[in-house]
């Protein structure tokens, strides 16, 4: 079994907050998909890295599928359009393998 996060920017580079409206997308695909869904959105993250000799930050929220196998190119086009549509460079989806107990 794994476990997919996907970590979704609250706002655009230009920090306008994307539309509540965005995120029920994701949450409906991924639940029509896998069937459920778990979203951490009450309480956003916050993402600092360094990149360059710049330090960059995001407050964020986090979406987790659970799933048996791992499709590789479909999880491929759907970084990338979450990418387009959230207008980032990078959009992070990990996956850690869980033991279910």
């Amino acid at each position: 079994m794994h476990l997919v996060q996907i970590l979704l920017p609250l706002a655009d580079n230009a920090g306008r907050r994307f539309d509540g409206a965005a995120y029920g997308r994701v949450r409906t695909e991924l639940s029509e998909r896998f069937g459920g869904i778990t979203s951490f959105t009450r309480a956003p993250a916050h993402g600092v890295w360094k990149e360059g000799g710049h330090t960059s930050h995001d407050d964020i929220v986090v979406f987790e599928v659970m799933t048996r196998e791992l499709d590789h190119p479909w999880w491929e086009r759907y970084r990338a359009e979450l990418e387009r549509r959230f207008e980032q460079e990078t959009i992070v989806i990990r996956a850690i393998k869980v033991e279910m107990l």
